[in-house]
């Protein structure tokens, strides 16, 4: 996947002062979207709103673009 996460989401937030039982309480990012930041998946553009406006800062501070490996290296990274 080309786009990753730079840094680790829920502990940012933890950090914050944003636990995963305060997300959930106050409503502010729901549970799906909370179990796919922990498993590295990608979230939509508004839980990216949502996490940048808690954290204070822009989609570029925790998200990037890794040009992808051509089709051979990909291959043999998968395969070992």
């Amino acid at each position: 996947m080309p786009i990753k996460y730079k840094i680790d989401i829920l502990a940012a937030l933890k950090e914050k002062g944003y636990s995963q039982n305060r997300i959930r309480n106050e409503k502010l990012i729901g549970q799906s979207y909370l179990t796919q930041l922990r498993h590295g998946e990608l979230v939509s553009w508004k839980t990216i709103e949502i996490i940048c406006s808690l954290l204070n800062c822009q989609p570029g501070d925790i998200i990037e673009y890794i040009e992808p490996a051509p089709d051979g290296a990909e291959r043999e990274e998968n395969e070992n």
